[in-house]
């Protein structure tokens, strides 16, 4: 571990406030015994992912949220997203919309790539936070015990795509929808605006025998000041209008998960539309 609890307890009231405190003591979580839950999460860590990314949130990227009250209070779900923007800025935003939006607050659960888990001291902060391994078994775990996951079925490909490329939805994982429909959850689907164009990729160099896939070589040397726009889509009911045995049948998790890929790409454009400017 990077550093105690105690420690990121003192960094967030420095950092953060009352108002940080405050939401972290309102936080929804499962303590398995010893102020941290089955896989890692800790509400002082979340407290300190909340205070050092706020000003990213609120002054450089100035989210604006639409919809969020399709979050549920309670209850498994999965949100799924379009990904984007080079370096995975989108996620940490996201994290920070949920959190800040729902009440109780909920730590929406990251399932990260394979590739996190071998970062050094950031992949134990990461999890701290509420990210986890995107292994089956886990996914499994935190959807019985009611939890939020967050999930980008469009992975690497779409965080990695040529900026002509921009808000064309990535080829579109199915296993979101798979874990939906067995475990009973339903899809809230994501449109995130704004990140396509914060650090345009220009070019990219693969790393053959290392943990990240490639080093993406970007236009600018830091991600621009655009403005996040978040949308959140009703619920998917894939709980409802499928029956847990339909999870083993892929025609049915394809048609699932062709649902959310059109929500989301719904949601973009709805978002495209209305906003104003790349900046505003």
């Amino acid at each position: 571990m990077p550093f105690p609890p105690v420690v990121a307890r003192a960094l967030s009231t420095l950092l953060g406030g009352p108002e940080v405190r405050d939401r972290a003591e309102r936080l929804a979580y499962a303590d398995a015994g010893h102020g941290f839950d089955r896989f890692g999460m800790h509400p002082d860590f979340v407290a300190f992912g909340d205070a050092i990314a706020a000003p990213l949130y609120d002054h450089y990227f100035r989210v604006e949220s639409h919809g969020a009250e399709h979050i549920p209070a309670t209850g498994p779900a999965i949100l799924a997203a379009n990904h984007s923007g080079t370096i995975p800025i989108d996620g940490a935003m996201l994290w920070m919309d949920v959190y800040r939006n729902t009440q109780p607050p909920r730590a929406a659960r990251p399932v990260a790539d394979y590739f996190v888990s071998t970062l050094p001291v950031l992949s134990t902060l990461f999890a701290r936070c509420g990210v986890v391994g995107g292994s089956r078994g886990n996914a499994r775990a935190l959807l019985e015990a009611g939890e939020l996951l967050l999930i980008f079925p469009e992975g690497v490909p779409g965080i990695g795509k040529p900026f002509r490329q921009r808000y064309q939805l990535q080829e579109w994982r199915q296993g979101h929808c798979e874990l939906a429909i067995r475990y009973r959850a339903p899809v809230v689907p994501v449109g995130i605006v704004g990140a396509e164009e914060q650090m345009p990729q220009i070019a990219r160099i693969p790393l053959p025998g290392s943990p990240l896939p490639y080093l993406p070589i970007p236009a600018t040397l830091v991600p621009l000041p655009v403005r996040y726009h978040v949308w959140y889509g009703e619920p998917i009911r894939v709980d409802q209008d499928y029956r847990p045995e339909d999870a083993d049948d892929p025609e049915k998790v394809r048609e699932a998960a062709a649902r959310v890929k059109a929500a989301v790409h719904a949601l973009l454009q709805r978002g495209l539309a209305e906003r104003k400017g790349i900046f505003t």
